[in-house]
């Protein structure tokens, strides 16, 4: 049979205008989309992108407070700046390339400064509005899908303070199944505050305001109780620091670039990590291990630069290499203010420098102490990886920078060979990996890192997930518990999130670590099927399918054909975050979970207590959480 040909003429080339290339690639402006169950969806994005402009308005001069505010799907922000000049007001959200931040006397260290933020989130919302207030007048527009629908006439208006307000609706085609989760929006909230010392933000009637920038978020960030001395705060002409040690393992850092939280770092951030180090060594006059000097340090660093170079359009990664187009290198700028600030507050604080020195000598012993089983341990899962039974590997990860499915990298952690037989089965080999747990894991709560690599399953998830160095060249987007709704799917629900949060608490902290949702009863009759997920979603399918429905209860995930399971781990998955409250201490919620069983958690437990309907709706988080 002879092979069809495409013809390529001119009516092959296509030219979309800026409305139809952002829909038609919205990854491209916005990264990846999602439905608000991660921190870096899409939907949080444009929220993002519309604080931005009224932060800009702030960082000015003009406003000093911005309300916003979230109902459902429905999102409002309203600044006090100066107001979109009037005559430009649907010229500034629907023409691409069209704004005030290009010239840099006026915006010197702006984020937005693309001209397309703000139109991305007006062509990604099925509803959209733009009011501006100038002097007692006002002008107004509002458009569906990128499409102008009604504009507004100019007209005066008394008593109304100078800014603008713009509501939208992200477009739910697009954004499936989306919805605003609160602490994600509170955290990205907390960050302006920081960022902007004096800021006030009102978030659905609730006031965030902090007086001490960095510090105050460091302070938000550590367990008080285990830090090795009290915070340092550092701050300079457009640089801030703050950092301290404590006692958990890894790195941690939060890092930003003119208010942009730069979640992946960039030259920034290993700037300050190299110029900490150096200024280390020199102070104490010996070559200290560099994994040592950081290890358990908890930090964040912020700058200001002219016309930042992003790696990305979602503006997650910094990559300027000068301050400003002719200015000293960001490299140069955070080291030498690092050795200078650093050195002289060690010199001035000994108690800090000698609390420094202690962390660090502890840390080197420890580093020697797991060295010998370290390197037994990853011959062994190096071996283990060329046939490595437990890991069902999928094609895309999230380290493939490149690969713009990288977000849907997915990994599951399921228990036992019936579950994880019905996922491998019916799962997508492109992007989910299966990962099967033999029985219930090690309780690891109060014990060392050793215990990673003298136990070959986790030594083996830990190799599986290339997380051993940090997160830089993490496999998996998405780590999902997927365990029975049952008692003892829970304790190992409980285990793995003990393993996490005592060894790698930054794959929770940065919202990687998930519960599948699946469903508990399956109520059907000869014409419609219907799945929920709790006793009262089952007597509102027996209502609505009436007579005398088949009710299948499955009790367990190997009980769930893969061809059903397919339905519940594709494009309508349903994850539960593994969310931290920012008062959680992680020491504190593993003592007392994982601890001894003291009388406390007994009368906790007994408090508590539900019956067992009940005991299944209850996500597991919520408990961890709290």
């Amino acid at each position: 049979m002879a092979e069809s040909k495409v013809e390529y003429t001119e009516d092959s080339i296509k030219s979309l205008d800026w409305k139809q290339h952002i829909r038609l690639r919205p990854g491209m402006y916005i990264g990846k989309l999602g439905d608000g169950s991660a921190q870096d969806d899409g939907i949080y994005v444009l929220l993002k992108e519309i604080i931005d402009n009224a932060i800009d308005e702030y960082m000015m001069g003009y406003g000093k407070q911005i309300d916003i505010l979230i109902q459902d799907q429905k999102v409002q922000v309203r600044d006090y700046g100066r107001g979109i000049p009037l005559g430009k007001v649907v010229d500034c959200v629907s023409k691409i390339n069209t704004g005030g931040k290009y010239d840099s006397g006026a915006f010197q260290k702006s984020v937005g400064l693309n001209g397309v933020g703000t139109k991305a989130v007006n062509a990604l919302s099925s509803y959209f509005k733009v009011q501006s207030v100038r002097d007692g007048r006002m002008k107004a527009a509002e458009f569906a899908y990128g499409e102008l629908i009604k504009e507004h006439q100019e007209q005066s208006i008394d008593n109304e303070k100078n800014g603008t307000y713009v509501c939208f609706v992200p477009d739910s085609k697009i954004f499936k199944n989306y919805r605003f989760i609160p602490e994600f929006v509170e955290e990205q909230i907390l960050n302006y505050t920081y960022l902007n010392a004096g800021l006030v933000i009102n978030l659905n009637g609730k006031k965030y305001v902090s007086e001490n920038g960095l510090y105050d978020l460091l302070k938000r960030k550590v367990d008080e109780e285990t830090i090795r001395y009290p915070i340092i705060h550092l701050k300079g002409d457009d640089i801030e620091i703050a950092m301290t040690h404590g006692e958990q393992y890894g790195e941690e850092y939060y890092s930003f670039v003119n208010g942009q939280n730069t979640t992946q770092g960039g030259t920034h951030l290993a700037a300050f990590r190299e110029a900490v180090v150096k200024t280390v060594r020199e102070f104490y006059k010996k070559d200290f291990d560099a994994s040592d000097i950081r290890a358990s340090i908890v930090a964040a660093i912020a700058i200001r630069i002219q016309e930042p170079v992003f790696e990305s359009q979602t503006k997650t990664k910094l990559g300027s290499v000068n301050m400003a187009p002719d200015g000293v290198t960001v490299r140069n700028f955070v080291n030498d203010f690092v050795k200078k600030e650093l050195d002289n507050f060690l010199h001035k604080n000994p108690s800090v420098a000698d609390a420094l020195l202690k962390r660090i000598l502890q840390s080197e012993r420890e580093r020697k102490d797991i060295a010998g089983i370290k390197k037994l341990a990853n011959e062994r899962a190096r071996k283990a990886n060329l046939h490595n039974k437990k890991l069902r590997d999928c094609r895309i990860h999230f380290d493939d920078l490149k690969n713009e499915r990288r977000y849907e990298s997915t990994l599951f952690i399921t228990e036992g060979d019936s579950a994880s037989g019905s996922i491998t089965k019916s799962r997508n080999v492109e992007t989910q990996a299966v990962f099967s747990l033999r029985g219930k894991p090690l309780n690891c709560f109060g014990l060392t890192k050793k215990v990673v690599y003298e136990n070959e399953e986790f030594n083996l998830l830990q190799h599986a997930l290339n997380i051993e160095n940090g997160l830089d060249e993490l496999r998996y987007n998405r780590i999902v518990i997927a365990t029975d709704a049952d008692v003892d799917g829970m304790h190992i629900r409980l285990l793995m999130l003990t393993f996490f949060l005592q060894f790698f608490p930054d794959l929770v902290r940065n919202g990687h670590v998930y519960i599948l949702e699946t469903p508990l009863f399956r109520v059907r009759n000869k014409k419609e099927t219907i799945y929920c997920y709790s006793e009262e979603g089952k007597q509102k399918a027996i209502e609505k399918l009436g007579g005398n429905p088949e009710i299948t209860r499955f009790k367990g995930l190997g009980e769930i054909s893969p061809e059903e399971f397919g339905l519940f781990i594709g494009e309508n998955i349903r994850l539960q975050p593994v969310l931290l409250q920012h008062e959680t201490s992680i020491s504190k919620l593993l003592s007392y979970y994982m601890g001894k069983n003291t009388q406390e958690r007994q009368n906790f437990i007994i408090q508590n207590l539900k019956v067992e309907k009940n005991i299944l709706q209850e996500p597991i988080v919520e408990a961890i959480a709290q």
